[in-house]
This record gives structure tokens, C-alpha cells and sequence, in this order.
């Protein structure tokens, strides 16, 4: 074999495995990304079933039930939708109705959301900008639904 075709097969060799570790690497951080929808999306099916993502809006008022134990049932909604999150753990000191809340997990069968973990805003005026884009967007849906007034 000529010292060109080694040097040829050498590369290859280092492109395929090049491109296998990119292959695991780009795998690894898809499985660990968790992405941000607000209630409207996921009651539009655009929130992926199968996959860990957070779901943001406000804690509705009236919505939070307290279960045996540490469990918690509450609505989160951004105005044009709402959906149900059961939570089991103890939730953040700030978490009130009607503050901003964010709550990572996954939709179980049923539609209801199943949270790993809630956070809440920790003052009165900060909101996480998914959160204010998301209320935003409900909003404005609302608006559109009642003929341009507001409610």
C-alpha cells in the first residue's frame, strides 16, 4: 500500500469517527434541553408529548387544590388557555395565585401536566420573559376572541 492511500484511509478513519462523537455529543444535549411553552401552545399540540419541556403562566386564581400529602393540583393560564399542573413536592415560598410561575415536567395521558419542579418569581416585578411574552400573546388571543374589547 502506497503511503498516499494510508494517509487517504487515515483520514476517513478520523472524519467517521469525527462525525460519530458530533453524532453522540449533539444526542446528549438534545436529551438534557427543555424548552418553553405557554398554555396556548400546548393546548394547540405544539408542546412535544413524549419529551421533558416548561410550561409557564400565571397561577390562576381559585385553582390550587391541596391533595394527601405534599401533592398540589393548580391551573396555569395565560389568559386564552389553562392547564392543569399536579405537582408532588413543596412548593417555592413566593408560589401564590395569581403570581408568574414556571413548572418543568411532562403532559401525562390525560392532559395534565405532571411537574419535576416549580419555580415561582422572586419579586414583585420581575417575570421571566417567556412568561411576559407568553400572558402577552394570551392576551391579545383573548382580545381577538370577545371582538376587540377586553374583558
Amino acid at each position: 500500500m502506497k503511503a498516499r492511500h494510508k494517509r487517504l484511509g487515515f483520514l476517513i478513519v478520523g472524519l467517521a469517527a469525527l462525525g460519530l462523537a458530533t453524532f453522540f455529543v449533539i444526542q446528549a444535549l438534545d436529551s438534557n434541553l427543555s424548552y418553553f411553552f405557554s398554555p396556548t401552545e400546548v393546548a394547540q399540540d405544539q408542546a412535544p408529548s413524549n419529551h421533558v419541556f416548561r410550561l409557564g403562566g400565571m397561577v390562576e386564581e381559585g385553582s390550587v387544590k391541596r391533595g394527601e400529602g405534599v401533592d398540589v393540583l393548580f391551573t396555569v393560564t395565560d389568559h386564552a388557555n389553562s392547564i392543569q399542573v399536579l405537582y408532588s413536592g413543596i412548593l417555592p415560598d413566593l408560589f401564590s395565585e395569581g403570581q408568574g410561575v414556571i413548572a418543568q415536567g411532562k403532559l401525562d395521558a390525560d392532559g395534565v401536566f405532571v411537574a419535576d419542579e416549580v419555580l415561582a418569581k422572586h419579586d414583585e416585578t420581575y417575570m421571566p420573559p417567556e412568561v411576559a411574552e407568553a400572558l402577552e400573546k394570551g392576551r391579545q388571543a383573548e382580545v381577538k376572541m370577545n371582538g376587540g374589547t377586553t374583558p
